[in-house]
């Protein structure tokens, strides 16, 4: 580029741009600007991987930005709506075509997501009416049938792919075809009814595969609040003291789940039919794949899970006994909750400490057991302890193990959700057998929003989190 070096370090580019005649012929020409980020970015590639990584991610967001505010008109109001909760409302000709699709703390439909991008460049009419169509559509590829709508269908199937490559790197690259957005907000929002910490977390919409989330670095409010934040009492025109809060980051890093299912080609045959199975059996299986590394998970390649010591803000309560539950232990570890999150914590036990939890209930008033009350031939409320429902669960440790009896506030669980889920289908694996094999992948990420445990105000030596459970033993 004639007359202007590339910086190839922050402190070399903050230089350039404070020089304002060398900035002000950048900007002026546009291809001369287009030229200057071309090769910074392929100066700065090589050396600093994680700069290239974040020059990717504020690139797709911004073309992601650009598709939603191109004139087009987008598929959903994400207004507001009751309780402050995002509800889409489908709008034009998507009216009708399908269910609510948000719920809990996370709208599960985003129009910036490639399959919305879809629903907005084809009509109905060039679109799948019901996910069992869109996956015959995929098997007639695979092995073409007498199927009287097959043309139809491959045409159908052909829209999504040319919409799906003129994508490129936005969708997964392992094979298989886009889901458009609506169907893949219904698969979400089925498996929230069986979920116990997507529906109750806070969902982050994913537009790159890698997403930082800011979080207060802090760790006591003994003498400030937010990681360093004091207030004082200060007489009137009297200097102020300064004070500045810490932050920290939490990145969420989509990882790859794949399901694999087999289907009679019989049931395949018939859309509404498999559509009716493939809407309770897959949501079902993708709720409890996620439930199982978001409450347990170590990390490694997966989600970090919300139980465990893996968690570094886990708060573990000493159990009375080892081997036994005692209504101490349900009391100190309500005493460790964040007080804020009292109101909306959760227990999540596991199955086999029902046992325990029962007889405590025999002499202990803070335990309601439910039931069904012959006298008005309804269910009496679920169970509960201390006024907060309980959630059994064999998604967490066995009876009397680490975080066999945990009380949470998943609302402070972040769970990306990468908004490009693909499926792909083969007649051979299973071909002796007449049924056809589907692989089925998301991506997604799960992490703890905070950092480690807080010391409280008074400077109680109990620290506080919103993740509290047993420890196996008494020490």
């Amino acid at each position: 580029m004639t007359g202007i070096t590339i910086p190839t370090s922050p402190a070399e580019l903050a230089e350039l741009l404070n020089d304002g005649k060398r900035m002000a012929a950048v900007f002026k020409d546009k291809d001369l600007f287009k030229e200057f980020i071309t090769n910074y970015a392929k100066t700065v590639a090589p050396i600093d991987g994680d700069i290239a990584a974040q020059v990717r991610e504020q690139t797709q967001l911004v073309v992601a930005e650009m598709l939603g505010t191109n004139g087009s008109t987008p598929p959903v109001n994400l207004a507001a709506g009751d309780g402050g909760v995002l509800a889409p409302i489908l709008a034009g000709t998507l009216a009708g075509t399908t269910k609510k699709v948000s719920q809990g703390r996370g709208a599960v439909y985003n129009r910036a997501s490639p399959g919305a991008g879809f629903e907005v460049a084809y009509k109905a009419e060039e679109r799948f009416s019901s996910i069992g169509e869109y996956c015959q559509a995929i098997r007639e590829e695979a092995r073409p049938s007498s199927l009287k709508n097959r043309a139809e269908l491959l045409r159908k199937l052909e829209n999504v792919r040319q919409f799906q490559n003129s994508f490129g790197s936005e969708v997964p690259g392992d094979g298989g075809f886009l889901i458009p957005e609506i169907m893949r907000s219904e698969l979400l929002q089925l498996a929230l009814e069986a979920a116990i910490v997507r529906s109750r977390a806070t969902v982050i919409p994913m537009s790159t595969l890698r997403v930082p989330i800011p979080t207060v670095d802090d760790t006591s409010h003994v003498s400030s609040l937010f990681g360093g934040v004091v207030f004082y009492w200060t007489e009137e025109s009297a200097a102020l003291t300064e004070s500045q809060a810490s932050f920290g980051r939490v990145t969420l890093d989509a990882k790859k789940l794949t399901g694999f299912f087999k289907v009679p080609n019989e049931l395949l045959s018939d859309a509404p039919a498999f559509s009716g199975w493939f809407d309770t059996r897959i949501p079902a299986g993708l709720a409890w794949a996620e439930d199982v590394a978001f409450l347990s998970e170590t990390g490694a390649g997966t989600p970090l899970g919300v139980v465990g010591a893996n968690n570094p803000a886990y708060v573990q309560v000493d159990r009375a006994a080892t081997g036994s539950l005692a209504w101490a232990d349900i009391v100190n570890m309500y005493a460790r909750m964040l007080p804020t999150s009292l109101s909306s914590a959760i227990w999540v036990c596991a199955i086999d400490t029902f046992p325990q939890i029962a007889q405590l209930s025999l002499s202990t008033p803070g335990i309601w057991m439910g039931g069904y009350n012959a006298a008005t031939a309804a269910d009496s409320p679920p169970v509960t302890i201390m006024g907060r429902p309980v959630i059994f669960t064999e998604k967490v440790g066995p009876a009397n193990s680490v975080g066999d009896i945990n009380f949470l506030d998943l609302s402070y669980y972040l769970i990306g959700d990468r908004q490009a889920v693909a499926v792909a289908a083969s007649d051979q694996f299973a071909f002796q057998n007449d049924q056809t094999c589907y692989r089925i992948i998301e991506r997604v990420d799960g992490r703890p929003w905070l950092q480690s445990p807080l010391t409280p105000h008074n400077g109680s030596s109990n620290t506080l989190s919103a993740y509290v459970g047993l420890s196996a033993t008494h020490t």
